[in-house]
């Protein structure tokens, strides 16, 4: 080692770059003359991938005189180890000026080539393959104790390498294999000695154990290289600075680092760039790894003079910014450095979890999956993705878990297996024109990124913590024009083209419209509008009763997708939920009603029809209503449909009754359907018993459930008045399979005719569920013969929807059945 003094630092434990505090305040310089180091290091010897079968370290004598190596050895020590050294092996002989010597070790097994003959051989010296530290100590006895930290002023000690998550090392530890299959060595730069093994040392597939027979070697013409750019005084590594609690222990310091440049937003908002510790990364060891080796640099000011793969040093003022730790660098405090430095590998890691994500702020990241996309919602609003780990979406926390504390700790899981996938970018693309002119950055009319969505990592990404969500970033800010190259990861296609086949004579089947209203906007007064970018009216957001199209252009499109869904079922009878209920518009009850079913049979006049309100009816109804529309040729009503007047539904869509039978089938052979659409979970107004319980059911469970028992009751009174046994409940309920209103169905006899945990009907909050069932009684449930919830709408894109048609500057609208609405079909078939 020279005797280039530094000053000290202290380097926490990190991924891939551990250590305890420093002990002393100079790096370690070993006494003048000494001449010999460890120039290479191979610990992987006889594993899978090895090039040679035996471990090995080269020494070389970088003075100009021979140095007797009697007396002195190789130690080994533990990366965890605090006193005596694994093994020793005592040296001898002599080493010529710029000559080599080899020591070689034990074997992983039969892999690789024999070694040039060892100048000694040890079988003790058993390195790790991916952490260690290996002293070149003047003496044979064990060096114990041996400082922990950067050793200082050993005189035992020539030259020491620790590499990966050690303990012991000059100053920063050197880089280290990935695993024992990693055939590179750790090899030291021109025979520079600085003592900072992350500076001298890095990682190489060219292997070259040299011995007192090889050639001598000058390092070429006798010149190691350019010396080092000096640590300045108040500099700490990137691990010091992110230390190992949620927030920097040096906030509010103004220090300097140094690390490789991961990652760069000249644009898009972020305006700064990552920067990691060299030669970290690769595989990780959570037992001891507690501090990241990567941070944001907040620096509009240099953003633009820094690019990924530069090692360089910056000079800031540490800063927590809404939890993510970052140093802020003005004008003229970054610098490109001359310096060597290993690179940079990306953390294999699957999705971070607590409490190792505070561990990853600011790393590359390789991604190890599988990932699914499990939210979508913000995708045409932030360019940004909920993925979790796994092969399917989250279930939402009450369709899998009990009310209360089980469905909390099913929220809680959730998060924690969910990570954002973002654009890298801070951009609002609904905020204003401006921004509604740039194509969204994942999206494509082709390309649709389904909830369900499995995701194919292309890149690293970096791991960060913004808007309170920990994300995946892009290398750079990701946009449409520099996809094929920055887009880090793909997405399969999910899309069905069909139901699946559920068999039966007859087909049953719930379909929520999304508002359907034939009475638009514009023929109103008072309504205000949700506009696309050219300020063009879309949807009704309020101002008066209509909740639909704007317009008739828009009517017609979302017209387009519901027909389009409703032909591709394979339903016979269709109960339907959010159609407008005309009577409020001074029309017939059934006019939208009716006007959907002349589209629906417009490319083939009498497949279907609908059935007509009956004359009796509650004195007070909601804006919208339940239905049923059938298929002619397959199906037709018994006797009339029967509205169920009762107060718990005076603030929900009162059930709708019709009896039904195959065609031309005797009455006898028929069965009941009732359409249904309770109160929704939505919190406003609501009071008591009905406000939200924090048990995972929403508000308004109150009165879901008095619902359900009044729709229990109804239905069995209307079976018993229309003389069948075979019933089915249809529609959106607004709760989840393990909640209040279900049970109560379930206790009344009913069963539920699609899987519990199977296909979910809705999205909501990064989680799906169904709000959507089917329920049949006992003997229409021993009729059924299969069931599918057809995922044509909540898994897609809201940006797909009529109302956001021309909301971005690609246009993603089409007349067909994806996005027709929020909520899924459900099918079941019956032999009836």
């Amino acid at each position: 080692m020279d005797t280039i003094g530094r000053p000290a630092t202290a380097l926490a434990l990190t991924l891939g770059l551990f250590a305890v505090p420093l002990l002393a305040t100079e790096a370690a310089a070993a006494p003048a003359g000494d001449a010999v180091i460890i120039n290479e290091a191979y610990v992987n010897g006889g594993s899978s991938n090895a090039p040679y079968r035996n471990k090995f370290v080269e020494l070389y004598n970088t003075g100009s005189t021979p140095v007797s190596l009697e007396g002195w050895s190789i130690q080994y020590r533990s990366a965890t180890g605090t006193s005596s050294p694994t093994a020793v092996a005592a040296l001898s002989g002599t080493i010529a000026p710029k000559s080599f010597y080899l020591v070689q070790g034990s074997s992983n097994g039969s892999t690789g080539a024999a070694l040039p003959a060892p100048d000694l051989a040890s079988g003790a010296l058993n390195f790790s393959g991916t952490k260690g530290t290996i002293v070149l100590a003047k003496s044979t006895a064990a060096l114990s104790p041996l400082a922990t930290g950067s050793v200082v002023n050993d005189s035992r000690v020539a030259d020491l390498i620790g590499y990966g998550p050690t303990n012991t090392f000059e100053t920063a530890a050197g880089p280290a294999p990935s695993s024992t299959s990693d055939p590179r060595s750790i090899d030291r730069t021109a025979h520079r000695d600085t003592d900072v093994n992350a500076d001298d040392f890095a990682l190489t597939s060219t292997v070259t154990p040299q011995n007192t027979s090889s050639p001598a070697d000058d390092g070429g013409s006798g010149n190691p290289g350019p010396a080092p750019t000096p640590l300045p005084p108040d500099y700490r590594t990137i691990e010091d600075i992110q230390g190992t609690g949620d927030s920097s222990p040096l906030a509010s310091s103004t220090v300097s680092t140094r690390g490789k440049v991961t990652a760069v937003y000249p644009s898009g908002g972020f305006n700064g760039y990552y920067i990691q510790t060299p030669g970290t990364g690769g595989t990780i060891d959570f037992g001891t790894h507690t501090a990241s080796s990567g941070i944001f640099v907040s620096s509009s000011a240099t953003v633009g003079q820094v690019k990924a793969g530069d090692h360089v040093q910056v000079r800031g003022t540490v800063q927590e910014s809404f939890g993510l730790t970052q140093i802020s660098v003005p004008a003229g405090g970054a610098t490109v450095l001359p310096d060597a430095a290993p690179e940079v590998k990306g953390a294999l890691v699957g999705l971070p979890a607590e409490p190792h994500r505070e561990a990853l702020e600011g790393m590359l990241v390789t991604p190890q999956g599988p990932f699914t996309v499990t939210d979508n919602y913000n995708l045409n609003k932030y360019g940004e993705l909920g993925v979790t780990d796994g092969t399917s979406p989250l279930l939402s926390p009450t369709t899998q878990a009990e009310p209360g504390a089980a469905a909390a700790a099913a929220a809680a899981s959730n998060s924690a297996h969910t990570v954002t996938l973002d654009d890298g970018s801070t951009t609002n693309f609904l905020s204003s024109a401006t921004t509604k002119a740039i194509p969204l950055p994942w999206l494509t009319a082709t390309d649709p990124v389904r909830v369900g969505s499995p995701v194919a990592f292309t890149t690293d990404v970096v791991f960060d913590y913004r808007n309170s969500l920990w994300k995946f970033q892009p290398l750079t800010q990701l946009t449409r024009d520099n996809a094929a190259t920055v887009k880090p990861a793909s997405f399969g296609a999910t899309r069905p083209a069909a139901p699946a086949a559920v068999g039966g004579t007859v087909q049953i089947g719930t379909f929520n419209v999304l508002n359907y209203f034939t009475t638009t906007g514009d023929t109103l007064g008072n309504c205000t509008f949700y506009s696309d970018r050219e300020g063009n009216p879309i949807t009704v957001s309020g101002g008066c009763d209509a909740r639909g199209a704007a317009n008739a252009a828009n009517l017609e499109r979302q017209r387009a997708k519901i027909v389009a869904a409703v032909n591709k079922t394979t339903a016979d009878v269709l109960a339907l939920n959010e159609v407008e209920n005309s009577l409020w518009f001074g029309k017939d009850r059934d006019d939208a009603l009716s006007r959907l079913v002349l589209a629906l049979n417009a490319s083939a006049p009498g497949t279907w029809d609908y059935v007509r309100s009956p004359n009796a009816r509650p004195g007070s109804e909601d804006v919208i209503r339940t239905a049923f529309i059938y298929r002619v040729a397959a199906v037709e009503p018994v006797g009339t449909s029967v509205i169920l007047d009762d107060p718990a539904f005076s603030n929900a869509r009162q059930p709708l009754a019709q009896s039904f039978k195959a065609k031309g089938a005797a009455d006898s052979a028929k069965f009941l359907a009732i359409a249904n659409h309770f109160k929704s979970k939505s919190g406003s107004g609501a009071t008591g018993a009905n406000a939200d319980q924090g048990d995972g059911q929403g508000a308004y469970n109150a009165d879901r459930v008095a619902q359900a028992k009044a729709l229990v009751a109804f239905a069995a009174q209307q079976q018993a008045a229309q003389g069948t046994d075979k019933v089915f409940l249809l529609g959106d309920f607004n709760a989840y399979a393990k909640e209040d209103p279900v049970k109560e169905i379930l206790a009344a006899g009913y069963s539920k005719t699609h899987p519990a945990l199977g296909k979910q009907s809705y999205a909501f909050g990064g989680a799906v569920g169904s709000l959507d069932h089917v329920f049949a009684s006992p003997a229409a449930a021993s009729a059924v013969t299969g069931q599918d919830v057809w995922n044509i709408n909540s898994p897609e894109p809201v940006a797909f929807e009529y109302s956001r048609y021309n909301y971005n500057a690609t246009l993603f609208y089409a007349p067909d059945q994806y996005r027709a609405s929020d909520h899924d079909p459900i099918l079941v078939g019956a032999n009836l």
